[in-house]
């Protein structure tokens, strides 16, 4: 079986979740199985392999379980980008678009110094407002992103061009059709 394979296997679809229309992509399943997750974390971190990573950033809140898995791989510190009020320290924040508004998230100001080289980690890119969000949190703090990385892309809902479009190279396991 290819990887391709192993993980569509290993994601749950579920239909009509959070609401009608949508087929939601489950990644509870490909954490609880614990070779597609070994996989997924290892085919994440192969491209970064030997090169000076100081960061990776998950986005709240599977982007903490992967990022901080890859972190663990690279030998680099992780920071957690969270929704607006969850951060105890002094922090930054960013407004960035959701399907149906806004919102914000944030991270603490000495999270990441200027001109560390970070890879942005979550489990899906969709329409990449939340990637987006995040890219412009990091840079405003000054830190050079290597690449954004994803499990799932939903290429129909058009994430990875608005991250391209910021420089920012997206890399992804899996593609799924339709949202």
């Amino acid at each position: 079986m290819t990887l391709t394979e192993e993980l569509i296997a290993a994601i749950r679809n579920i239909p009509d979740y959070p609401k009608p229309g949508i087929m939601f992509r489950d990644i509870t399943t490909l954490l609880g199985n614990p070779r597609a997750f070994r996989r997924s974390v290892d085919e994440l971190v192969h491209p970064f392999a030997g090169t000076k990573i100081d960061k990776v950033a998950g986005m709240e809140a599977r982007g903490f379980i992967l990022g901080g898995a890859v972190a663990h791989q690279l030998s680099a510190g992780f920071v957690p980008i969270r929704k607006k009020g969850k951060l105890p320290h002094d922090t930054v924040r960013v407004a960035y678009s959701l399907e149906y508004g806004v919102d914000e998230m944030e991270m603490h100001r000495d999270a990441v110094q200027p001109g560390e080289k970070v890879i942005l980690v979550d489990d899906l890119i969709a329409t990449g407002g939340t990637a987006e969000g995040a890219v412009k949190l990091l840079r405003q703090m000054g830190a050079d992103i290597v690449a954004a990385c994803f499990i799932i892309d939903l290429p129909a809902l058009g994430g990875r061009k608005k991250l391209e479009a910021l420089d920012v190279d997206v890399r992804t396991l899996v593609e799924f059709d339709g949202h």
